[in-house]
C-alpha cells in the first residue's frame, strides 16, 4: 500500500451525480469503472489516453473511454472519464465524465428510451431523428 495514489474531487457532489448516473444508463461502463480501472489507477496504472503534462505543477491530464453501446456514442459521443494525476502528492482528481448534459439530466430526471437507445428530454427530436438515421443506413433501406 506504500506507493498507492488517493482519489479526490475537483467537485464531489457533481463527480458522484454523474457516476451514479453511469450506474444507472450503463452498468457495465460502472463495473469496469468501479472494479477495474478505479484500483489499477490506485496502484499507479493509468488509463486511457494522456492527454496534457504540465511540467510547473507536475501533473498529467488523461481521458479514459468507458465501454459503451456503438449506437449510444454515434448518438450522444463517446462516455470518457476525466481526471489528473499529481505525482507529487501521489493524488488523482477525478474531474468529470462526459457527456456531462446528458449524465446530469439522467440524474435529476428519468430518461426515456428510443429503440434501446437513452435520449435526453431536451432534445428528444433531435436524438430519434439521429437514431432513426443511423437505424436506416445500418439496414440499408
Amino acid at each position: 500500500m506504500k506507493g498507492t495514489y488517493i482519489f479526490e474531487y475537483l467537485n464531489e457532489n457533481e463527480f458522484r451525480k454523474l457516476e451514479r448516473s453511469v450506474k444507472k444508463y450503463n452498468m457495465l461502463a460502472y463495473k469496469k469503472l468501479v472494479f477495474e480501472f478505479y484500483p489499477q489507477m490506485k496502484e499507479g496504472n493509468f488509463l486511457g489516453k494522456l492527454i496534457s503534462v504540465n511540467s510547473i505543477e507536475n501533473t498529467k491530464n488523461y481521458e479514459l473511454k468507458l465501454p459503451t453501446d456503438d449506437l449510444f456514442v454515434r448518438v450522444h459521443g463517446e462516455v470518457i472519464l476525466h481526471y489528473s494525476v499529481c505525482e507529487n502528492s501521489k493524488t488523482i482528481i477525478l474531474e468529470t465524465i462526459t457527456p456531462e448534459s446528458l449524465l446530469s439530466e439522467g440524474h435529476r430526471q428519468e430518461l426515456e428510451a428510443y429503440k434501446g437507445v437513452m435520449i435526453s428530454k431536451a432534445n428528444s427530436d433531435k436524438d430519434k431523428f439521429k437514431i432513426d438515421l443511423l437505424n436506416m443506413l445500418q439496414n440499408g433501406d
